[in-house]
């Protein structure tokens, strides 16, 4: 099932999203917010962005495979960052996110969050689409 990822010429031009990502296909895969947790559920990387962002994504690819989807299959992500500043906490996100997705660029939104649970940073949700 390919997507097709449109960066409109009117809109500026995303390095690591598209800006529109058109599906078809038969299933559609909704992940949680995934946490910087390890297999126990025990919290990664206490005031470390880098470390839960990587946590994070790497969940996220787990969670997905679960449901026998890839990355590339990904239409959609939301990427909920506490107290989110673009300049520090963008570079650092794109890192973790590109481990996951190399280079494939699905829609998405980042969310400045007050809070998430105690110690937690980041939290990324996703929405795919498979055959």
């Amino acid at each position: 099932m390919p997507l097709e990822c449109i960066n409109p010429q009117d809109l500026p031009t995303p390095q690591t999203y598209s800006q529109v990502v058109v599906a078809t296909g038969s299933k559609m895969v909704f992940v949680s917010g995934q946490e910087p947790e390890d297999i126990n559920g025990k919290l990664v990387g206490p005031g470390d962005l880098a470390t839960q962002a990587h946590q994070v994504f790497g969940n996220l690819g787990r969670a997905l495979a679960a449901a026998g989807a890839r990355p590339a299959q990904v239409t959609r992500i939301t990427i909920y960052v506490v107290n989110y500043n673009r300049d520090e906490c963008l570079p650092i996100i794109e890192k973790a996110r590109i481990a996951l997705f190399g280079d494939h660029k699905p829609a998405d939104v980042v969310l400045g969050v007050a809070t998430l649970s105690p110690g937690y940073l980041i939290e990324v949700d996703a929405i795919a689409i498979i055959d």
